[in-house]
């Protein structure tokens, strides 16, 4: 995979996942529950948090590699993002919802690590 499929990637991923994370973060819960079900059983720090864990885990897809600055934080946020992923899989899973976006997400996140971590440069 070249350099700049990987970066498109990356951007296309951090875009998705930090516009949902921010939602998570402004966003009432109430407001959250009428689409996000599982939002109505979460305490509102708990979806905070997640959100807040969503948007650095984008800044973190973008960031390092971008500026060279300790770029191995790339491949790990991609990582954590996918970890994230599959506890969204998990959860849409045991409410009977459609789970395939945060799967394609989470694929995309395991790709990133992979090609970062095998070496393909900034």
């Amino acid at each position: 995979m070249s350099n700049i499929v990987l970066w498109v990637i990356q951007g296309v991923v951090a875009m998705v996942v930090a516009l949902t994370g921010g939602v998570k973060i402004v966003m009432p819960r109430e407001r959250l529950a009428e689409r996000m079900h599982w939002a109505g059983s979460w305490p509102r720090w708990r979806i905070k948090l997640l959100g807040l864990a969503e948007v650095l885990g984008a800044v973190g897809l973008v960031v390092p590699a971008a500026t060279g600055i300790a770029p191995v934080l790339t491949p790990v946020a991609a990582l954590s993002l996918a970890v994230l992923m599959g506890g969204a899989i998990q959860t849409h899973q045991h409410l009977r919802e459609g789970f395939a976006p945060a799967a394609v997400i989470g694929v995309l996140c395991l790709a990133i690590a992979a090609m970062r971590f095998a070496g393909v440069t900034a």
